[in-house]
């Protein structure tokens, strides 16, 4: 049954109540339409919880207060669960609509909740009182967290302070997804078609496949497509003998969110720059990257320009040497041009050919997707004892996505985990972890509410019958995701505001970033990197060529990623007066300048398209967290190297409790103690990344 109109008198119960296999929503029977009068049924009846227990006449307490905040919204989270699910991962016009109106009435929404005058008076009391309360550690952090919350969300404002602050977070809500949308849209309406054996010359067979499927699916049968997805533009750039080509397809790449008219992303980045600001403002902050890093490890943005400036003289100066080899590779094939931002991975493939006798090419046959799907459950299931069980014929938003239960060492479902690998035209770029519905044991009788948990990936698609390989990068990706995928399914809270990645911004990458180690494990490599054709193991001879250049071309890399980080950094600490009227693009050039960037690297992410911190605030002023969680589990898999032995039970333990299971429990600073027992320097990242 599907309720479509505002007239009819129940919210669509498959949206409501999720009962179809497995716990998982009946998708079958949600129509896009749904989804409208859901939310307008939802939020007020989460405005209606939130009002009884503001006006409890009783005295404020723990369960009373916090714990009925905790458990309030119910429909709201599962029409949320599902709606940004989809609207990330297979979107339409429909849901986009809906996207660009839910956008500013969740945040005028959320504004009245942390801004009720009332609920917080019953918060703040109980933060005063907290040290009589008598609650368990993981209460205590919660209440802390809360209080945090609605502080850092205007509760202590004058009245006036509030209502401005209402309309700059609505007005951000909107900017934030319009950023999104026309990233989307300039990615799906991009395809450079190619129609002659000559302009793909230089191309792996698996590349060409890839290709065809993609011109295919865009109505181009018979012809080739390159699109501006990772998994066909990167390898493009990398092999394409077309320097034309390159030049083209690298250009589109790097012009999204520019295109003129509706989809020009440039007002947008300059009016989020200065309502970030006066918000900063607003809280009594000097700068918006002072108030998004007050609540984070790094705690300031001088400590956070500390360890990325470290990294980039030293980036810049390998790159520098990696600049000049590529430059007689182009001199020795007698080209006189210099080394371009589309020669780089070209030439650097071939630099990297002829010093270690080693081209992604040569790897790419024995990673087949399949295969790096079943080594990271093999991992997972060495290192946390869980295992996954692949269920067929379940319905979900899409035919493409896997579904697996996961179960304890007792055979007890703890998870269930959705994977949905491929790109399309409907999905946003990149990959991610995210979830339908959080761990938590506020479920009537303390039963453990199970997390639904959903990693999605962009990966191109082979032809029908043939298998679907992918690069090294690619399979890091994906164990990338999965170590966020784990830190959701195996978290052990009992409140849900901290359950698996609700943790500090530059805690987060941790587990995802220290599962990453886990690929090159050589146990896991040379069981599940067997030819596609053959069902050979990856020859020892090649892993060692693999490893002795692990570190190549790490001056570009780092280049790319901490010159992106460091104009994250220069947005978010301009005050109010400077963040006025800025130009992006050229705030962008002069921060460059000024940083002397390589003239041969462009940033990984420009800022027109720069997503992770204009498409929402989740990483702005916090793309750094990526290299301050690489400092993290750099010295964290030292310590399965100092036990001697990568999946050794012992450290196995520690690591599930104190990182992978404690959600925001606990203090992020204690939680890798209570794992490593000291904190981090940067010198592992440095030897991690060749530049010590």
């Amino acid at each position: 049954m599907s309720h479509t109109t505002a007239n009819d008198s129940d919210v669509n119960p498959a949206i409501a109540v999720w009962d179809a296999q497995l716990g998982l929503p009946d998708f079958a029977h949600i129509a896009d339409e749904d989804f409208e009068f859901a939310f307008e049924n939802a939020l007020p009846a989460h405005l209606s919880e939130i009002e009884e227990i503001a006006n409890n006449p009783e005295d404020a307490t723990f369960e009373n207060t916090i714990v009925a905040l905790e458990k309030a919204g119910e429909l709201l989270n599962r029409a949320s669960g599902i709606f940004w699910n989809i609207a990330g991962a297979n979107t339409n016009d429909t849901l986009q609509a809906l996207e660009r109106k839910l956008s500013p009435e969740l945040s005028r929404h959320y504004s009245a909740i942390t801004m009720n005058g009332p609920l917080f008076a019953r918060i703040n009391a109980l933060y005063l009182a907290r040290e009589s309360l008598d609650l368990s550690a993981e209460a205590a952090r919660v209440l802390e967290l809360t209080w945090k919350s609605f502080v850092r969300s205007g509760a202590q404002l004058k009245e006036t302070d509030q209502a401005r602050l209402a309309i700059i977070n609505e007005r951000l809500a909107t900017l934030g997804t319009t950023f999104s949308q026309n990233v989307l849209a300039d990615e799906s309406d991009y395809a450079l078609v190619l129609g002659t054996s000559d302009e793909l010359a230089g191309l792996p067979e698996s590349l060409i496949s890839s290709m065809s499927a993609a011109a295919a699916e865009r109505g181009h049968e018979g012809k080739h497509a390159v699109t501006l997805s990772r998994s066909i533009i990167e390898p493009f750039l990398t092999f394409s003998g077309r320097r034309d080509l390159r030049e083209t397809a690298f250009k589109a790449w790097i012009a999204r969110g520019e295109s003129a008219g509706k989809r020009d992303n440039r007002p947008l980045v300059a009016e989020m720059v200065k309502l970030r600001a006066e918000k900063a403002a607003l809280l009594g902050y000097e700068s918006f990257a002072h108030f998004k890093l007050d609540n984070t490890m790094a705690k300031t943005p001088e400590n956070v320009r500390s360890l990325l400036e470290t990294v980039w003289g030293k980036a810049c100066k390998r790159a520098t040497e990696e600049t000049a080899a590529l430059s007689e590779l182009i001199s020795a094939e007698g080209h006189n041009h210099d080394v371009a931002p589309w020669d780089w991975r070209h030439y650097s493939e071939k630099a990297r050919a002829a010093r270690y006798d080693f081209n992604e090419a040569e790897i790419k046959p024995y990673l087949q997707l399949e295969k790096m799907i079943d080594a990271a459950f093999h991992t997972a299931e060495n290192l946390f004892g869980i295992t996954f069980r692949k269920h067929e014929g379940v319905l979900t938003y899409h035919p493409d996505v896997r579904v697996f239960e996961v179960l304890d060492g007792n055979g007890k479902r703890i998870a269930i985990f959705l994977g949905d690998y491929f790109a399309r035209a409907s999905k946003r770029s990149g990959a991610w972890m995210s979830s339908f519905q959080d761990q938590h044991k506020l479920m009537p009788g303390g039963e453990s509410q199970t997390p639904i948990v959903v990693n999605v990936m962009n990966f191109a698609k082979a032809p029908k019958g043939e298998p679907v390989l992918v690069t090294m990068d690619d399979a890091r990706t994906l164990f990338h995701e999965f170590g966020h995928a784990l830190h959701g399914m195996l978290s052990d809270v009992t409140y849900p505001s901290i359950s698996g990645t609700s943790v500090s911004r530059d805690f987060v990458e941790l587990p995802s970033q220290l599962f990453e180690h886990w690929l090159t494990v050589p146990e896991v490599l040379q069981r599940f990197a067997v030819h596609h054709q053959t069902g050979d193991a990856i020859p020892e001879a090649l892993l060692e060529k693999m490893r002795a250049a692990e570190k190549f071309n790490k001056g570009f890399a780092n280049v790319e990623f901490t010159s992106s980080a460091l104009v994250d950094m220069a947005f978010h600490s301009l005050g109010p007066e400077k963040a006025t009227d800025i130009d992006p693009l050229a705030f962008q050039t002069d921060v460059l300048a000024k940083l002397e960037m390589p003239a041969a690297i462009v940033m990984r992410h420009a800022t027109l398209h720069f997503s992770h911190v204009f498409a929402g605030d989740g990483y702005s002023a916090g793309y750094y967290s990526y290299m301050w969680s690489g400092v993290l589990d750099a010295d964290a898999f030292g310590a399965f190297k100092e036990a001697g032995e990568p999946f050794d039970a012992t450290t196995a333990d520690r690591l599930k409790k104190f990182i992978y299971s404690s959600g925001g429990s606990m203090d992020p600073e204690d939680a890798y103690i209570g794992f490593r027992g000291k904190l981090p320097s940067p010198d592992a990242l440095l030897e991690k990344e060749g530049l010590a």
